[in-house]
């Protein structure tokens, strides 16, 4: 067994490994596990303890998992998908995860979950309004997820529901550019650049904050059919068009809690300067 960790982070890719990069340039010991063999070098170059972890293999070393668990401090970084099956094998692979955490030093969780919690309320959304979301809605898998770490004694949990992952390679003007026709072109856009994602977990490591929700989402929400277009023309793209629609569907995801307990200014609080 080596020494433990400060923080190990399950789930070293698009998010998870630059946040690991930014705790190893703070002097943080950091664990970290990928799916991928051929990532494993790549961590050990940037000062990362790599695992190989893959919560849905049959072939899953648990001395390996056990090891990796050696932390006070465990970030979840576990993309859902839960359009294949329903959210079942991402539920799966969790209980895993957490039975395995019974019998190590984790005592402090942080869970990236997703604003896809909540229903189209036509509202501005918080926190608290996932007491909205019943087992029939899609996001309810999600909510399963999050409380599968919630409510257990053993560890404090925080929760940090992000809002659609933007930055870097994953330009928003690609997501519908050359679309005709879409709906809900009135609805507001609720958006995070990967810049704040990081920032915004290092900040609830460095304050301790600890046993709470945070929706972590920009500051400004244009509407669909002004962003999107924008967005594709920005990368020299076929803009979407928007079809009229009598009635529009939409949240807007309240980041007020997260800049008043955290004291963050966003560094990207407008989508429409994202490109």
């Amino acid at each position: 067994m080596h020494e433990k960790a400060n923080i190990s982070i399950i789930g070293c890719g698009w998010l998870g490994l630059p946040v690991a990069e930014v705790l190893v340039s703070m002097g943080k010991k950091v664990n970290g596990s990928t799916t991928s063999p051929q990532k494993l070098g790549l961590l050990a170059q940037k000062g990362i303890k790599p695992y190989l972890i893959d919560l849905q293999s049959d072939e899953l070393d648990e001395a390996t998992l056990s090891d990796f668990l050696e932390t006070d401090v465990l970030l979840i970084n576990i993309p859902p998908r839960l359009r294949s099956d329903g959210g079942s094998s991402y539920l799966n692979q969790l209980q895993r995860l957490r039975k395995a955490m019974l019998d190590t030093p984790v005592r402090k969780v942080l869970f990236a979950s997703s604003t896809s919690v909540y229903n189209d309320l036509n509202k501005i959304v918080t926190e608290e309004d996932d007491q909205l979301t019943k087992d029939t809605d899609p996001g309810y898998s999600l909510l399963q997820a999050e409380r599968m770490f919630m409510e257990r004694e053993e560890w404090l949990t925080t929760i940090v529901r992000f809002a659609g992952l933007v930055g870097e390679d994953r330009s928003p003007g690609r997501f519908m550019a050359g679309k005709q026709d879409v709906p809900n072109g009135d609805a507001p856009v609720n958006l995070i650049h990967r810049n704040d994602c990081i920032t915004i977990l290092n900040r609830i490591l460095e304050q301790e904050k600890w046993g709470t929700i945070y929706n972590a989402c920009s500051d400004e929400h244009p509407m669909r059919k002004d962003f999107y277009p924008a967005a594709a023309i920005a990368l020299g793209l076929q803009p979407p068009t928007f079809k009229e629609m009598e009635e529009t569907h939409f949240k807007i995801i309240s980041n007020q809690k997260l800049k008043d307990e955290l004291s963050y200014v966003f560094k990207h609080p407008d989508p429409m300067l994202f490109f």
